[in-house]
């Protein structure tokens, strides 16, 4: 009897744990195709300043990959693969990004996701990490409690985002709610870009993520059969991250991929993180209400700026701290000069010399929304950098 209580136990944790399968960290033989000439010469433009993978991991992921015969190995490891190709394929340009895992079981540590990697400055190394870390795949497929994971994190993101979700989108309708959520509370800044990796049986997974990639605005749906070549994967990574250059009859003479008729600031540093007026500022992401504490997840924010003064050395700026419309005329210009002296302080902090900063508040004196709806005040909740070595 206790022989046959025991081999139930032991039956019934290889089926939550989805019977766990590792991943090969071999990948194919790959060049990518040189992007950086294009940027260079401004026939693409930056139009994405953050990208976050949401990967799946579950047990379906450990299956034989049928679709083409250049993947070899499991679905799992055509991810990895894949991933391993865009990274190399991404050209030098400034980015925030992260990684989150999905499934369930051993692989997970027994939880429906994993933060692989928080949103944080982009570099081809510590992404290379994230990726080789993604071991196995096993259990269920909760691709919608990870997209609601996604939701928090997100809010720590720098500008437009990408949301690249990789999956055989096997048990995905459940997600599609979740999916207009994220698209509801970001807007025009996120675009959802789902990747199929499945086989012939798995075409109900691929209409779920069409699905999903048409609850954002911007968004498309991709297969990974398409994304084999060097060829496939570069059209991808300008899918992505660009979007063409001017023709000569909408110059963008800083580069900062706002035209200069609706450019507000023309004269934006290299490697600045603008927002759709042109402005190298953050909204509503380096404080909390009423308060001149930076927020932990500003961080990205904070580094944008580092990373933007140390390349270019020769830049000076004035911090500049704004407000929403509550409170007092008063009350609210002495708060923005706290914000933008603490933004100053963490900069030096970071390693910035304090002679090339200068501070201003304005208080609310310069909303560029409306003060009327919540949208349109955390808008205005900002700090700006002006350039002051013209």
């Amino acid at each position: 009897m206790k022989k046959s209580l025991l081999l139930m136990s032991s039956l019934a944790a290889v089926v939550l744990s989805g019977c766990a399968t590792q991943a090969i960290n071999g990948y194919s033989a790959f060049q990518p195709i040189d992007l950086n000439p294009q940027v260079k010469a401004g026939k693409l433009v930056q139009k994405t300043n953050s990208f976050f993978v949401v990967n799946d991991s579950s047990s379906s992921m450990s299956r034989t990959y049928l679709g083409s015969a250049d993947y070899k190995g499991t679905k799992l490891d055509v991810e990895k693969d894949l991933l391993n190709k865009f990274n190399k394929s991404i050209p030098n340009i400034p980015l925030s990004s992260g990684v989150l895992n999905f499934g369930y079981g051993s692989c997970l540590n027994w939880s429906d996701s994993q933060l692989v990697q928080p949103i944080e400055k982009y570099s081809p190394n510590s992404f290379d990490a994230a990726i080789n870390s993604l071991q196995c795949s096993s259990g269920g497929t909760p691709l919608a409690e990870a997209l609601q994971t996604a939701k928090q994190t997100l809010g720590t993101a720098p500008g437009n985002i990408a949301l690249i979700v990789l999956s055989d989108g096997m048990g995905h309708s459940s997600a599609i709610p979740n999916a207009e959520a994220l698209a509801e509370q970001f807007g025009d800044r996120l675009c959802i870009y789902p990747v199929w990796v499945g086989n012939p049986a798995d075409t109900q997974g691929r209409e779920n993520l069409e699905q999903i990639a048409k609850t954002s605005s911007c968004g498309a749906a991709n297969d990974a059969v398409d994304l084999a070549s060097a060829q496939g994967v570069s059209n991808f990574v300008k899918q992505v991250f660009f979007k063409e250059g001017n023709t000569g009859l909408e110059a963008d003479d800083d580069q900062d991929g706002v035209p200069n008729s609706k450019d507000k600031c023309p004269d934006t540093p290299r490697g600045a993180i603008v927002d759709r007026d042109g402005c190298w500022t953050f909204h509503s992401l380096l404080f909390d209400f009423d308060s001149d504490k930076i927020k932990s997840s500003a961080t990205p924010a904070i580094q944008n700026a580092v990373h933007v003064l140390k390349l270019n050395p020769g830049l000076t700026a004035e911090i500049q701290g704004h407000t929403d419309g509550i409170g007092s005329v008063s009350y609210n210009l002495k708060l923005s000069e706290r914000r933008a002296l603490s933004v100053k302080r963490e900069l030096i902090n970071q390693g910035i010399e304090g002679k090339r900063l200068t501070t201003h508040g304005f208080g609310k004196s310069e909303p560029v929304a409306s003060n009327d709806t919540e949208e349109g005040r955390a808008y205005n909740r900002r700090v700006t950098y002006k350039r002051t070595d013209r």
